[in-house]
């Protein structure tokens, strides 16, 4: 690209812009706002009105290796420990069982009827398998979506543990393709060191992170997102090198990571979720450059055979015969086996066949493309519909707690105000309960010298006391004087 830099500035931005007002769009009319950002990325491709020509299938899957590692990592790091531990079975067996038995029920259909080979329709099966996490995260976690009891839980998890089995089953298929000497026992093998060295790799790097931000005491606090960056790309990077499965790794630490008690967590919350949502926008507008809309013209009548056959045979049977021994409701069989949202991971899978030179009947980008553009189109949005209509959609406003408030700026911020005391402050050495507050006014908590104390009516004020008040905003000007100004004579 020979454009000046600012000009490059100018398109970046102007993209992003675009593709918030577009999320923004999405969240009115109920449409998953992955759709939108692919739909960018076509406009402004080499077949759209930008008219950018781009066509580097290498580029694209490492951009979405790296968007997918951020993504996966927050998504872990903001799943509450408490709902994983009560999906865990069905999350489980929905992420390895499931992509299995979906993976298997595509081959047999591009086998019997669209003519693949057997080793090149569970290559096909494999690469869209897995249920995307972003496309998952970014619909279940909007303003609409408030599911009953556990589903939103096991979705998420499904969708934050599931891309480890596809990549093992994509990159084992091509293993298998393109190596003459392989044989299929030699995928047990695999299965077992990339699982193993995933699992442990990401439980001792989330323990090290944890054991780093707490201990470390940087003199900087917008150096602590730096540290986690620095230790998301440690854990692929290290797993993948040892020949463990890095998706895996980076999903444990982010769980890890959310289930402990770090210092800074909102605000590394707040950090990880912009970066995921960039991640995202990314992503979905890179695919959307890579791909050739002229093209899908041309697999859409069997890319429309093949998504109708996942969307509505192969994971609804997937689904039930891995969560029927759990006793799982069946309308909730039913509401996970339609939530089962194709998005980047599938597409990113498929530039590893492109790259990997192998041949199929179809070209598989574009075939898997269509089948992601259907489920989009299709699963996502109707979610909301579908569990109104099987009776698994809470009505009302989701749970939201005084915390999550704070952190999100309401109205909630308006009656806290925080001081530190001065040395010449009037209240210094008196109890609170002399203070004479003004009404409506209490003392929450005082950090004196990294120690947090409770007040009661006896305590004592100190110079240099951190003081959070509940007050109204009216009165945030007298307790400033109060506890900064000496008294008046």
């Amino acid at each position: 690209m020979n454009d000046p830099l600012h000009v490059i500035f100018i398109v970046v931005s102007a993209l992003l812009l675009l593709s918030i007002f577009a999320s923004k769009l999405a969240t009115r009319f109920g449409i998953p706002a992955l759709l939108l950002f692919i739909l960018i990325g076509i406009g402004v491709g080499s077949e759209g009105f930008g008219g950018v020509e781009f066509d580097n299938p290498q580029l694209t899957q490492s951009v979405g290796v790296v968007a997918l590692v951020f993504i996966l990592f927050s998504g872990g790091l903001d799943t509450r420990w408490q709902s994983v531990q009560s999906a865990l079975k069905e999350g489980l067996l929905l992420s390895t069982v499931g992509v299995g038995l979906t993976a298997v029920a595509v081959a047999w259909l591009a086998h019997t009827v669209l003519g693949f080979s057997w080793e090149g329709g569970i290559l096909l099966g494999a690469t869209m398998a897995s249920t995307d996490a972003a496309a998952v995260f970014s619909v279940l976690r909007g303003k609409n979506v408030n599911l009953k009891g556990k589903l939103q839980p096991v979705l998420e998890l499904e969708s934050g543990s599931n891309d480890p089995m596809a990549v093992f089953l994509t990159l084992g298929m091509i293993q298998l393709i393109t190596l003459p000497n392989a044989q299929p026992s030699d995928l047990i093998v695999m299965f077992v060191v990339q699982m193993s060295i995933g699992a442990i790799m990401g439980v001792a790097v989330g323990f090290l992170m944890l054991s780093a931000i707490n201990r470390l005491r940087l003199e900087y606090d917008g150096l602590y997102p730096v540290l986690t960056i620095s230790f998301v790309l440690l854990c692929y990077g290290l797993t993948s090198t040892l020949g463990g499965n890095g998706f895996l790794a980076i999903y444990l630490t982010g769980l890890i990571v959310g289930r402990g008690n770090v210092i800074h967590k909102n605000s590394l919350l707040d950090f990880h979720d912009g970066l995921a949502w960039l991640m995202q926008i990314a992503m979905f507008i890179l695919l959307g450059l890579q791909v050739f809309p002229s093209r899908l013209v041309d697999v859409a009548g069997v890319g429309l055979l093949v998504a109708i056959f996942l969307i509505f045979v192969a994971r609804p049977l997937s689904v039930f015969i891995a969560l029927t021994p759990l006793r799982v409701r069946f309308r909730e069989m039913v509401f996970i086996s339609w939530v089962g949202l194709r998005g980047a991971a599938p597409i990113i899978l498929a530039t590893f066949t492109q790259i990997a030179g192998i041949s199929l009947p179809l070209p598989i980008f574009d075939l898997v493309f269509f089948v992601v553009l259907v489920s989009v189109l299709l699963q996502g949005t109707t979610i909301v519909p579908v569990a109104r209509w099987l009776g698994l959609y809470e009505s009302g406003e989701p749970d939201t707690s005084l915390i999550a408030g704070i952190r999100k700026g309401s109205r909630i911020n308006d009656f806290l105000l925080e001081i530190r005391t001065t040395a010449a402050s009037a209240a210094n050495g008196m109890q609170i309960i002399d203070l004479q507050l003004p009404k409506g006014t209490l003392i929450v908590l005082i950090n004196r010298q990294s120690e947090v104390i409770v007040p009661q009516g006896s305590t004592t004020i100190e110079a240099g006391d951190q003081i959070l008040f509940l007050t109204p905003k009216d009165t945030h000007a007298l307790i400033r004087r109060l506890f900064t100004e000496p008294a008046s004579p």
